[in-house]
């Protein structure tokens, strides 16, 4: 009896450590902070990026990340981006809607 609850307890303990995006790849622990319900990471939709010289323009509005309770505009240099390993805008903000942590993006070509 033992053994099973230890085993349960790693089981939800390993659950409840990954947080992977919809596409099924994990978030890196250092982007990743809650978990696929109420995690801070998660894919943006593309209208929402604009590709610019030397980065990107992020315009969030409430609805495009669970976080985002009102209008944000990120300028993110691509020296930040991550690649995106499904080819998807992820964006996770932490410690508030206000501070982009990771940036997730597929290659820029232009």
């Amino acid at each position: 009896m033992r053994m099973i609850l230890v085993g349960m307890v790693m089981l939800f303990a390993a659950a409840a450590d990954a947080h992977n995006a919809p596409s099924g790849f994990a978030y890196t622990r250092y982007c990743c902070n809650g978990d696929g319900t109420s995690g801070d990471c998660q894919r943006i939709p593309s209208k929402t990026v604009r590709p610019r010289a030397g980065g990107y323009e992020v315009t969030l509005l409430p609805g495009d990340h669970r976080l985002a309770t009102r209008k944000h505009v990120f300028l993110i240099p691509q020296s930040q981006a991550l690649e995106s390993p499904d080819g998807a805008y992820h964006l996770c903000l932490f410690p508030s809607e206000n501070r982009v942590r990771c940036f997730l993006a597929p290659p820029m070509s232009f």
